[in-house]
């Protein structure tokens, strides 16, 4: 008997006397590959691509704060057992962010293998509150590499005062730079514009086989131009160029273009993310 595995994954069992002919399909090519990847994987290399200022480990889990700028950059990533029964745990949290005049946050996740369902449970029932849920979303980076380039688009280390006056977060601070700018490869792209603002601007950050894409931003003026595209494709390029395979972006549930754009560009979802606030008084609802 001979064991044949069929196009849909299902295997079965066919008499070798009736085989007439046959071939070995091979893989797809690795470069357009749909990549694979655990949510422990992802959340680690989430939080490398944007870098608190300040952390500290409470056993599995690491508190990050950056005076304020993004609840990423300032919030508990609770990968793991955090060494103190929860309601300490929490405690201790609240009491870090306390300490430097900061709202507590958490930020979990659902829908995938090795999410936090039961975390997100623990933490409503003590009545803290979700106030943010997005979705990141991965995809193949070769794909986004393709098309062909049609616009000029500037590549460079660092954001320079043209980048950040078309980034949507105005007034940024010093440490709202540092976070910018971390990361293993970090690069920023810029399209540029009839006067002194680009006409559109992206983040890339190059971490082993993964390229995130972060601040793609488009002038109004100019949208539906596929500005946001080539910003993509152009740093797309460089990640792969220093070995990058696979992508990883997060979008917001109700930003429905950029969910269509993505999705043209190979991208699905892998999971959901969430952010709860500490309730307003110690011990929420328990």
């Amino acid at each position: 008997m001979l064991l044949i595995t069929r196009k849909g994954g299902e295997t079965v069992h066919i008499a070798e006397s009736s085989l007439v002919a046959g071939k070995v399909v091979p893989s797809a090519p690795a470069r357009r590959r749909g990549p694979s990847a655990t949510y422990e994987e992802l959340a680690h290399v989430c939080s490398r691509a944007w870098r608190p200022v300040e952390s500290e480990r409470l056993g599995e889990w690491e508190l990050r704060a950056a005076s304020g700028f993004t609840r990423r950059a300032n919030s508990v990533l609770p990968l793991g057992d955090p060494g103190l029964p929860l309601d300490d745990a929490l405690e201790t949290v609240r009491r870090w962010y306390g300490e430097r005049g900061l709202p507590a946050y958490l930020q979990t996740a659902t829908g995938a293998a090795g999410t936090q369902e039961l975390l997100c449970a623990e933490l409503e029932r003590r009545a803290w509150v979700r106030e943010v849920t997005a979705e990141l979303w991965i995809g193949a980076l070769a794909p986004v590499a393709d098309r062909a380039p049609q616009v000029d688009v500037e590549l460079s280390r660092d954001a320079d005062e043209a980048w950040l006056a078309r980034y949507q977060r105005k007034g940024v601070s010093e440490v709202a730079l540092q976070v910018l700018g971390s990361g293993p490869s970090v690069w920023f792209a810029k399209v540029p514009g009839s006067g002194a603002v680009p006409a559109a601007i992206g983040r890339c950050v190059v971490d082993g086989r993964w390229a995130s894409f972060a601040a793609v931003e488009v002038d109004p003026a100019q949208r539906r131009r596929g500005l946001a595209t080539e910003v993509m494709a152009a740093l797309a390029r460089r990640a792969l160029d220093e070995g990058a395979s696979a992508a990883w972006l997060q979008v917001e549930n109700e930003n429905a273009g950029a969910r269509a754009l993505y999705a043209g560009m190979g991208f699905a979802a892998h999971h959901a993310y969430h952010h709860y606030r500490e309730p307003a008084t110690p011990g929420g609802g328990r």
